[in-house]
């Protein structure tokens, strides 16, 4: 399962290993009856096992990264954005393909939007970084890629910078004490060893502005 909360309505987001999306409303938690109310709970739009979920930051929308090479994009009850979209300022959920390679999959593990314009950020098994515009269904820019799984990511207040967590997620098996694969003798699939690592990336607007802004 994956969580995430908007700290502004008091909200928390979870995607289970089981295909469910819930949201939980928790604003009476600090009251003398404290009470968390399920608000939502509802089959994930995704056919396969969630990894990752997050608010945007306006909290009237949620992306969700899938282990199938996918993120679906979720409207929460119908409500209208507050930057510019396509249409009248509705939207409809919707779904689309990433982080693959020909044939290959691979998942998406992370997801972080900016904080200012909306777009964000996927990590995936592919060990890339991609930044999107979801309202305009648009890819923005390619990360250079790095040496094993983006495991995290996240914006600092102003969106300048990206902090990047590249780490080796399992999706070839358990490793050995020397970070090989067990029984392989290798790091990775290339037979190299791979470290974790913690990137900051500083970040142009160009590379996070959407589509409609430039």
């Amino acid at each position: 399962s994956n969580i995430n909360n908007d700290a502004e309505s008091y909200r928390i987001a979870i995607s289970t290993a089981g295909k469910r999306l819930l949201i939980i409303d928790i604003q009476n938690l600090h009251t003398s009856a404290p009470t968390a109310t399920i608000v939502l709970n509802r089959e994930s739009s995704l056919k396969y096992q969630s990894r990752t979920c997050r608010f945007f930051p306006s909290g009237n929308g949620l992306a969700i990264g899938s282990i199938e090479g996918r993120v679906a994009i979720e409207f929460l009850n119908d409500a209208p954005l507050n930057i510019p979209s396509p249409s009248s300022g509705t939207m409809k959920k919707y779904a689309f393909k990433c982080h693959r390679s020909g044939d290959i999959v691979y998942p998406v593990n992370a997801i972080a939007f900016h904080p200012k314009f909306e777009t964000f950020a996927t990590g995936g098994c592919d060990g890339t970084v991609v930044t999107w515009d979801g309202l305009h269904k648009k890819k923005l820019t390619v990360l250079p890629e790095f040496e094993t799984s983006i495991a995290a990511l996240a914006f600092n207040h102003d969106g300048s910078q990206l902090a990047i967590a590249s780490s080796y997620t399992f999706e070839e098996g358990v490793r050995d004490g020397d970070g090989n694969r067990s029984g392989s003798g290798s790091g990775d699939e290339n037979g190299k060893k791979v470290k974790d690592d913690i990137y900051i990336k500083l970040i142009e607007e160009k590379d996070v502005m959407p589509k409609s802004f430039k």
